[in-house]
Formats: C-alpha cells, sequence, structure tokens
C-alpha cells in the first residue's frame, strides 16, 4: 500500500446478516445473486461468507464469474449462470445455464445426449421484461411439446420481476399473472421468481426460491421507506493537500466553483476512474470528523476536492467518508441521479479491499 489509495471496508458480517433475515422472512429457500463480482463488493469473499450463512443457490451473470464463485464455495451449491453459456460452450462442470430462448433449450438439449445423461438447467419465462426468457411464442411451443425440454433437469423455472421497486406497479400483478400461467403449462417444476424488491411484495410473489441481490449489500429494497437492511460498505479515501484560497478563486477543472468567501479545501484521492461518478460534481457530500462537507468542483479522473472551511483544521492523510454513515450509496446515488446498484458496481480496482466480520 502506498498510501494514498482509497480503503472500502466491506462487512460481511452484515452481508451475512441481511441475508439471514431475508432467508427468514421467505417462505421458500433463498439465493443470492452475486454478479459483478459481488455488486463490487468481492464475489468470493461475499459468497463464501453467505455459504457459511446456510446459502446454497448462487447466481452470476457470466461463466467467468461462475468458475470464480463455484472454487469459492465448492461442489455443493447450485452456482446458476443468468445469461446463460456462450454459443459453442457445451458446458462447464458444475454451473448451472440459465435457458433463455429456444436456441439455448436446443444447445442444452443436444448436449445433454451427448453426454449421455440429463444436464441441470433452469428454464427463464420472460413475463413483461423484454429482455431474456422465452417470449411468448417460444413458451407456447414448450407449452404444446414438452419433448423439445427431454434431457434437461429443471431445477427451477423462473422469471424476473420489471418494477418490484415500485409496489403499485401495475405490471408487478401482470407479471404475477403472466407466471402462474406459464408454470401451468409447463412441467411441474420448483419456481423462482421474487428479486430483493420482490420479497417485499407479499405472498403472491412467493415461489421456491428468491434471489435477493441489492438487498444483500446494504441497497434499500423498499425505496421512499426506512432501509431494512444492515449496511455492508465502508469508504474512505486520504487527504492529499489542504490549501487555502481567497474569494474568488476557482477550483477544479471548468472553474464550476467559486470560492464565495475565503475557504479551505482538501484534495482527496479518489475520482471517476475509482467509480466515484463525475455526475457527482457540485452535488455530493463527505465526511470529516463526523461533519458533513461539501464536495466543490467537478470530479476528475483521480481527485475531487472538499471546502473543509468549517471544520478544524485537517491534515494531509487524515481520510474522508465517501460512503457510510451518513452516506449510503442510496444517497449517493440520488445526488447522482442514478441507483444504488451503479454506486456499488462502479467501485474501483483501486480501492483496497479490507474485509471484517467474516
Amino acid at each position: 500500500m502506498t498510501g494514498t489509495e482509497g480503503v472500502l471496508v466491506i462487512d460481511l458480517g452484515a452481508v451475512a446478516a441481511n441475508w439471514r433475515q431475508l432467508a427468514a422472512a421467505a417462505p421458500g429457500a433463498v439465493g443470492a445473486a452475486v454478479k459483478a463480482d459481488g455488486y463490487g463488493l468481492g464475489a468470493v469473499p461475499v459468497a463464501r461468507a453467505l455459504l457459511a450463512a446456510g446459502c446454497r443457490h448462487f447466481f452470476v451473470a457470466h461463466l467467468s464469474e461462475g468458475v470464480a464463485v463455484r472454487e469459492a464455495v465448492g461442489p455443493g451449491p447450485m452456482v446458476a449462470v443468468l445469461n446463460g453459456f456462450p454459443p459453442g460452450i457445451a458446458g462447464a462442470e458444475g454451473l448451472v445455464p440459465v435457458l433463455n430462448g429456444l436456441p439455448d433449450v436446443a444447445a442444452w438439449t443436444a448436449a445433454a445426449r451427448q453426454a449421455g445423461r440429463a444436464l441441470p438447467a433452469l428454464l427463464h419465462v420472460d413475463t413483461g421484461m423484454a429482455r431474456l426468457g422465452l417470449d411468448a411464442g417460444e413458451l407456447e411451443r414448450v407449452a404444446e411439446d414438452h419433448g423439445l425440454l427431454a434431457g434437461l433437469d429443471l431445477l427451477y423455472v423462473m422469471t424476473h420481476l420489471a418494477c418490484a421497486d415500485a409496489p403499485a406497479h401495475r405490471l408487478n400483478a401482470e407479471q404475477a399473472r403472466r407466471f402462474g400461467a406459464a408454470c401451468a403449462r409447463l412441467p411441474a417444476v420448483p419456481r423462482s421468481f421474487a428479486n430483493s424488491s420482490g420479497l417485499f411484495l407479499g405472498p403472491d410473489f412467493a415461489s421456491d426460491l428468491g434471489r435477493p441481490g441489492c438487498a444483500l449489500y446494504g441497497i434499500n429494497p423498499t425505496p421512499g421507506r426506512p432501509n431494512p437492511m444492515r449496511q455492508a460498505a465502508r469508504l474512505e479515501a486520504p487527504i492529499l493537500q489542504v490549501r487555502e484560497i481567497p474569494a474568488g478563486a476557482a477550483v477544479g477543472y471548468g472553474a464550476s466553483w467559486v470560492a464565495s468567501r475565503p475557504s479551505r479545501i482538501a484534495t482527496v484521492a479518489a475520482g471517476y476512474a475509482d467509480g466515484y461518478l463525475r455526475a457527482l460534481s457540485g452535488r455530493a457530500t463527505g465526511i470529516l470528523a463526523g461533519r458533513s462537507v461539501p464536495l466543490v468542483g467537478r470530479v476528475s479522473m483521480d481527485l475531487i476536492t472538499f471546502d473543509v472551511t468549517d471544520v478544524p483544521l485537517p491534515a494531509p492523510g487524515d481520510r474522508i467518508g465517501l460512503i457510510g454513515p451518513g452516506q449510503t450509496p442510496d444517497d449517493l446515488a440520488a445526488a447522482a441521479g442514478t441507483i444504488g446498484y451503479e454506486i456499488l458496481t462502479s467501485l474501483g480496482a483501486r480501492y483496497r479491499r479490507d474485509y471484517t466480520g467474516a
């Protein structure tokens, strides 16, 4: 460590506690989405912590993510690849593809014939997202001919909610209806339905396997209501330099902020190359000595600047809190005009990652 990079502290105990809370409230099993490197917090340590907590179903987006998680959790738990297997890849030992269309089904049934045994898979039905999953025409073909699924060991039929974070949205109930109708025409296998927010929508969205993601990492799955989850990440970055500037002096690229009074400016080692979004320019705050300090000037690649005039004199090496108590990922997202998911998954590789609570 050089002393100039930020430190991202991940509370694995909080991640595990969040999973236990969701699992205790759900009528069926609860898995964990650990894609995007565990939402930026580290898929391998997160998966190991969740395994120790009792999680036995893991979801990733890509095959390469699945290989890493499979190695981390060992041979027993399910590791499902949401984007399926790439064309030309017959399979990967110990990983389960999500079949998102009839071409996926055909490829996996062919692989089963070649292997001479049934191969595990999840079947994804699109009920309103219009991204991945069997569309209406494909569903009709499979419903009329279950033989298209011959050779598959279907572990779950799944769908994905588009508007679960907006409980009153009419599409939620419509997706529940469509999913129930689709499952009634498919082979009788367990169902996987709700994401993080979906787990809070009530009994109509219950299934055999929930798939939370953001809630595990402390993002609020119930926007507009108090966050029921524990915060799992804290980000601090060091002050590199403190300088006094006169009234009328500008700070940063484009001279977008001009001091209205004699001011003290702290230059901090973080920037958009570290996932501290440029959209936060002039909108975010940091925490120094327990007090909120405004971000002034533009976020640049490696540096950000805070007005620390009203804080007892800081010194180079002191750390400013960027995410943590008083500044959650959801708070930062609101300032940037985005969502907490983007804040966490954007966190850069240059931060030193420290794990606690394992």
